[in-house]
């Protein structure tokens, strides 16, 4: 048996880390945390200052027993979870739960994993740091009490099976928030100016740097230039520098992942983990910018080696982040000197945009000559401007140039490449000069990789936290992550060419997005209602300074339990008031009156999603119901598009000289077909169904059910052998029955199957099994 047991926390990692070790090692992963706090309500004793009672779940119990025996045989335990506070608390979990002895134990951290790297830490290991442990449990409690706490109110004031979390909920008031400021956006028209002048290669453009509000000055100012001289009032030129980003942080490289790959934030995360664990690069939960002094002699010599001295400026990045965590490195390749790794064709863009990344940030800047030239209007007093670019050494610009967001570059710029030859007093020939109806647009709504960037702006979570916080907000239906189609817009455009000015109205798609963050009218319910009566919960600023009060405790600046303590009680007078005296949530908004019948039209949430109501409850007359569609919302349904709702159930066609009727049911919308019901899939809109579609989804399941059917019995016409969706299986009555693998679901006869059904129901059920079944 090996004298050393190195614990880890994936297998993938252990298996890197044990090529590095000789046979005195034995290298096991504990497969991330191994035990975690009771799912019950005592799981935090708060008058016993909030000690915590932990459980090793059923699927950790078998690694727990075999690390527990391997810590035993062993002279010397090695824990080597992560560096972060995370990793600190599972290396501290393992201590616990494998009754370990300072004596015989030692804690090691790494930020790559190299040969040297490991070893290094073997030389020089330390104790648990019990203030980053404190940290982390101090987050894991304040988040359990949080949640457990304010779920039950959420159940009773909104909607059933909801659930609150502290940073997640203020994500979702970010959207919410965002998407309000959109929906009570104007936009406002304006008529931008672009002339064109010069002929063939030596063409130019120059836009006028101010914008016409009226359509009539806009006019005005192209009737002035019929005619008029066009003269270089002035002409500068004087060089220009960029320089390149500073290395990934878990935030920017979650950004860049999503802008120039197209990765949402948990790819990028599961991505990264995988080349972290295969020793290709370091650590990826990180908020410094800093690269070690080994990292900046492999890059110069990269850089030296492949594009010259010329190619290599030194550079030391400081991090800006106030509440930066432990000191870890910047986000780099392992070896400078790897320009590719093996692996799938994620793994390898991801190494692709890493590398290049921190190549570049040790690069020489980027080196331009910017010549800018005033134009001179005879017939008016503004000047007309042409910007030109030369770039006239690439710099770091040859591997590496960082993409923006939409937010920051929303206005397109008239920029020319570059210039031709210009003279001050030359006169220009004009081309044509165009006005063009522009529109002022809202704030963008966010992306994920854009909220990430908000979150960190706020100080709100930290590395470790931004993937969770948004998989958590959209798997509660708080958010949803979706396209969607714009609508047509019309714009004028005023064309002066030679001496006439022609007027044409053009079409463009507006409010198109692709890939943002939607609230959906739970999540803005949810999120009102915590304004309301959380707004701490909810407050960018209060959580910003709960966040900071962590890193406080990681330095031990604080009593974990004394801030928990300051925060808790409040809370608790809060939720305690709320569940006495706030009214029930449902986001409603009367829509208007019914044109018809005069009767109140309104929309809110209920206990199956948001619906529009025809009607009052408190009257002798039952009201009606209708379900919002795919893509309304409480917040902007019109009343015509709810009296649309109404028109269900409609006939849609007919198939074998039957009606089909489209309505929707107590289980969501169906086709009725000859006293049959069929129902439609999740992506087809009841409302849109044609006469070819209802037919094709009746002939499917039609083809569907036959397939299904292996064999039926004329003794007993409620027993058929069945494909289930794991196999086949009998279906006795209201029994499920399993098919033994021995036997044939073919040749199998009405004897054998109720033979297998009565064994089954006599059998003892297994403590803790699930019972068999089928999904019909």
């Amino acid at each position: 048996m090996a004298k050393n047991l190195l614990i880890v926390e994936s297998p993938a990692k252990a298996k890197t880390i044990e090529g590095y070790l000789g046979k005195d090692f034995t290298v096991k992963s504990s497969y991330g945390h191994i035990r975690d706090l009771v799912k019950s309500e005592d799981a935090i004793d708060i008058k016993n200052n909030f000690a915590q009672k932990y459980e090793v779940p059923a699927d950790k119990k078998q690694v727990v027993s075999e690390l527990k025996k391997l810590a035993k045989e062993a002279e010397t335990v090695w824990l080597a979870s992560d560096e972060d506070r995370e990793g600190e608390a599972i290396s501290w979990h393992l201590f616990e739960t494998l009754g370990l002895k300072d004596a015989n134990t030692k804690r090691i951290v790494f930020h790559e994993i190299t040969k040297p790297a490991i070893l290094k830490a073997i030389e020089s290991p330390r104790k648990i740091d019990y203030n980053l442990v404190n940290a982390q449990q101090a987050r894991r409690v304040l988040d359990r009490l949080v949640g457990f706490e304010l779920s039950p109110v959420l159940w009773k004031k909104v909607k059933p099976s909801l659930s609150a979390g502290r940073v997640q909920s203020v994500a979702v008031r970010l959207i919410v928030e965002r998407e309000r400021e959109i929906i009570k956006f104007t936009a406002e028209a304006a008529f931008k100016i672009v002339a064109i002048f010069g002929k063939g290669r030596e063409a130019f453009k120059a836009e006028l740097p101010e914008r016409f509000a009226k359509q009539g000055d806009a006019e005005k100012f192209l009737q002035d230039c019929i005619g008029a001289d066009f003269t270089i009032n002035s002409l500068e030129t004087k060089p220009a520098k960029r320089s390149p980003a500073a290395p990934f942080t878990t935030s920017t490289l979650q950004q860049e992942a999503s802008r120039k790959l197209g990765f949402s934030v948990s790819r990028t995360m599961t991505v990264a983990q995988k080349l972290y664990e295969s020793g290709k690069i370091t650590y990826m939960r990180t908020d410094s910018v800093n690269l070690s002094d080994t990292a900046l002699n492999a890059a110069a010599k990269e850089i030296n080696s492949a594009w010259g001295e010329k190619y290599h400026q030194y550079r030391k990045y400081k991090t800006k982040s106030a509440g930066a965590q432990e000191a870890h490195e910047a986000i780099r390749p392992t070896y400078f000197d790897v320009h590719s790794v093996d692996g799938d064709p994620s793994e390898k863009r991801l190494y692709d945009l890493i590398w290049k990344r921190a190549i570049a940030s040790q690069m020489s800047e980027a080196l331009f000559e910017k010549t800018t030239a005033k134009i001179a209007i005879s017939s008016r007093k503004e000047e007309l401007v042409a910007n030109g670019e030369v770039m006239k050494f690439d710099g770091f610009l040859k591997v590496y140039l960082e993409s923006s967001d939409e937010e920051d570059d929303q206005q397109s710029t008239e920029d020319n490449a570059i210039l031709p030859p210009l003279n001050k007093g030359q006169k220009l020939d004009l081309q044509e000069m165009t006005a063009t109806e522009r529109f002022s647009r809202p704030a963008p709504r966010y992306t994920e990789a854009s909220l990430v960037k908000k979150l960190e702006e706020l100080g709100i979570g930290r590395p470790s936290t931004y993937a969770p916080t948004i998989s958590t907000i959209q798997n509660r239906g708080y958010v949803v992550k979706e396209d969607r189609e714009g609508k047509a817009r019309s714009f004028k455009v005023m064309t002066l060419k030679g001496q006439n000015i022609t007027k044409e109205e053009k079409s463009e798609n507006t409010g198109a997005e692709r890939g943002k963050l939607f609230p959906t009218d739970i999540g803005s319910v949810v999120n009102d209602f915590l304004v309301q009566y959380f707004k701490d919960i909810v407050d960018y600023h209060f959580t910003a300074g709960v966040e900071k009060q962590f890193d406080e405790i990681a330095q031990g600046m604080e009593e974990w339990t004394n801030m928990i303590r300051n925060f808790y009680d409040p809370f608790h007078k809060g939720v305690e008031n709320t569940i006495e005296t706030a009214d029930k949530a449902t986001g409603e908004r009367e829509l208007g009156i019914h044109p018809e019948n005069g009767k109140k039209i309104s929309v809110r949430i209920g206990r199956f999603g948001p619906f529009v109501q025809i009607g009052d409850s408190e009257g002798e007359e039952k009201p009606l119901y209708a379900s919002l569609r795919a893509g309304q919302s409480i917040e902007t349904i019109t009343i015509e598009e709810a009296l649309e709702l109404f028109k269900l159930p409609k006939k849609v066609g007919m198939f074998e000289d039957k009606d089909m009727t489209v309505a929707i049911g107590k289980f969501g919308p169906y086709i009725r077909h000859n006293s049959a019901f069929y129902s439609l899939p999740k992506d087809v809109d009841p409302h849109d169904v044609t006469e070819t579609q209802a037919i094709d989804i009746i002939v499917d399941k039609r083809k569907r059910d036959a397939e299904r059917v292996i064999k039926t019995f004329t003794e007993d016409a409620e027993v058929k052998i069945l494909n289930g969706r794991w196999g086949p299986y009998i279906e006795f009555g209201k029994q499920n029955v399993k098919i033994p693998k021995d036997k044939d679901p073919q040749t199998l006869t009405y004897a054998e199957c109720k033979a297998l059904a009565d064994a089954e129901a006599k059998a003892p059920k297994k403590p803790g099994a699930k019972r068999f079944a089928k999904k019909k």
